[in-house]
């Protein structure tokens, strides 16, 4: 079945993630706000996302670190496609029908982001 994240770039998902979460760059800790941090690399497994160290903290995070995508197991497109039609406000069964994915998955998801 051909669905709307066969047309998502993982990449570009991470890309969208990181300018809309450090608008012009400004990346800060979300550990402890601080904004001296260096790029510490990309993630082993997600070749597209950056990871940082806090000078101050030394925390070490990611652009997904303290969001709503923090831990799942969707990658990233799904839940951007899942953000995207839960905006044209359809309903769990036609998220799922579009998204190719069980309806129990697509619940836990989108009220996941209504809590946030």
């Amino acid at each position: 079945m051909f669905t709307l994240t066969h047309l998502m770039e993982e990449a570009k998902c991470d890309d969208t993630v990181r300018r809309l979460r450090w608008p012009g760059g400004h990346i800060s800790c979300p550990h402890d706000g601080a904004q001296a941090v260096i790029k510490r690399g990309k993630d082993d497994k997600h070749p597209h996302r950056q990871r940082y160290v806090c000078k101050a903290c030394e925390h070490q995070f990611d652009d997904l670190t303290g969001t709503v995508f923090t831990g799942r197991h969707q990658p990233l497109r799904v839940w951007i496609g899942c953000l995207y039609l839960m905006g044209l406000n359809l309903s769990t069964q036609q998220i799922a029908q579009e998204l190719d994915l069980p309806k129990d998955d697509v619940h836990t998801m989108t009220t996941n982001c209504v809590r946030r």
